[in-house]
C-alpha cells in the first residue's frame, strides 16, 4: 500500500527482497496499491510517478500480507486526504490479516484502529506522534522493528528491508531469507526483543562468499558427514586457510557450525513427534547418545525433554 508521497526506499527496499524471494523460489505475488485512480501514477517522495499501481482493490486473496510504506514529510503527511482513505480501507480489509508497516505506516494503521493495544514501533522522529495517534498502544522506540499478534511495524526506511527479511523467513524459510539477504548485500538483525537467530542464519552475517560457499554445502546436507579437506576443495582454499577463515567470518569453527546444524535437524525431527533414536538418525548420527552430546553443547535440556515440550 503506497500513501501519497510514498519513500521510495521504504517501497523499492522491502519489495525488491519479495521479488528475490520470489526468484528463488518462493510462491509469493507482488501486488502495489495506492488510492489513485485506474491508471493515474502514484506519487513519491522524490516526485516520480510510479506507473502500473493498482486502486485499492475491492477483495483480497486468502493469506495476503498487508504491507503499508510510509510517506515522505512529518505526522501530517499520515493525515492527508489519501492517507485517510488508505486508513479507511484498512480498518475494513485489515481486521484479522497479516499486517506489517514500514517507517510512518504505522500512523497509517493507527489511525484505522489497527494498533490498539499492541507494541509497535515507527521511525524515531515519530514515535511522540504515534502515542498521540494510538494511546491504546505501547509505542516502543529504539527498535529495529516489533511483531506483536500478527501485526508487525518498523522503524524508518531501511528497517523495512529487515522486517521484509523477517517475514520472508517467517513465511518461507529462514534458509531463503539468508540468501536474499546475501543477494541484497545486507546484514540480517534483529530487534532487542526478537528471538534468537536460527541456527540456519547464525554465522552468515559476513561478506566471505568462499566461506558462504562451504556454509551452503553444509545447509544443504546437514546429516551427512563433511571432511574438512572436501570442504576445503569446494571453498577452493586449503584446510588451514578454511579453518581460519570460517572462524574469522562465522564467529565459531566449521565442526561447531555444522554441530548446530544437526541439533537444529534433529529438532525438527522431535517436533513431529519422531523418538529420539530416529531423530539422530535423520540428523546423520551414529546414536541418540551422540545426539545428546551434541545437543548437551549447542542447546538447553535435552532432546526427550524437548520432544515432550513440544507433544
Amino acid at each position: 500500500m503506497l500513501p501519497p508521497g510514498v519513500v521510495l526506499l521504504d517501497f523499492a527496499g522491502a519489495a525488491e527482497a519479495f521479488r528475490i524471494a520470489r526468484a528463488f523460489g518462493a510462491d509469493f505475488r507482488l501486488r502495489v496499491a495506492a488510492p489513485i485512480d485506474p491508471g493515474q501514477p502514484a506519487s513519491t517522495s522524490l516526485g516520480l510517478g510510479l506507473a502500473g499501481v493498482e486502486p485499492l482493490p475491492e477483495s483480497l486473496p486468502a493469506g495476503a500480507l498487508l504491507i503499508v510504506c510510509g510517506a515522505a514529510g512529518d505526522a501530517k503527511a499520515s493525515d492527508s486526504r489519501d492517507a485517510r482513505a488508505i486508513a479507511r480501507w484498512l480498518r475494513r480489509a485489515g481486521p484479522g490479516r497479516r499486517l506489517a508497516c514500514i517507517c510512518s505506516g504505522a500512523l497509517i494503521a493507527a489511525r484505522a484502529g489497527l494498533l490498539d493495544g499492541r507494541r509497535c514501533t515507527t521511525h524515531h522522529s515519530l514515535v511522540g506522534a504515534l502515542r498521540a495517534i494510538a494511546p491504546h498502544a505501547e509505542v516502543l522506540d529504539s527498535r529495529v522493528f516489533v511483531e506483536d499478534g500478527g501485526v508487525y511495524t518498523s522503524a524508518g526506511i531501511t528497517a523495512g528491508i529487515d522486517l521484509a527479511l523477517h517475514l520472508i523467513a517467517e513465511i518461507a524459510s529462514p534458509r531463503l531469507s539468508a540468501e536474499v539477504a546475501r543477494e541484497m548485500v545486507v546484514y540480517l538483525r534483529r530487534a532487542p526483543d526478537d528471538p534468537a537467530l536460527s541456527p540456519w542464519l547464525q554465522g552468515r552475517n559476513h561478506l566471505d562468499m568462499r566461506v558462504h560457499r562451504v556454509q551452503d554445502a553444509l545447509a544443504r546436507r546437514p546429516e551427512q558427514d563433511w571432511p574438512l579437506a572436501r570442504l576445503a576443495e569446494l571453498g577452493h582454499m586449503s584446510v588451514r586457510t578454511l579453518t581460519r577463515r570460517f572462524r574469522e567470518a562465522a564467529g565459531m569453527s566449521v565442526h561447531d557450525y555444522h554441530a548446530r546444524l544437526r541439533v537444529a535437524l534433529a529438532r525438527q525431527a522431535l517436533a513431529v513427534g519422531d523418538s529420539v533414536e530416529a531423530a539422530a538418525a535423520q540428523a546423520g548420527l551414529g546414536s541418540a547418545r551422540q545426539l545428546r552430546r551434541l545437543w548437551a553443547a549447542h542447546a538447553e535440556a535435552t532432546p526427550g525433554a524437548h520432544r515432550r515440550r513440544r507433544a
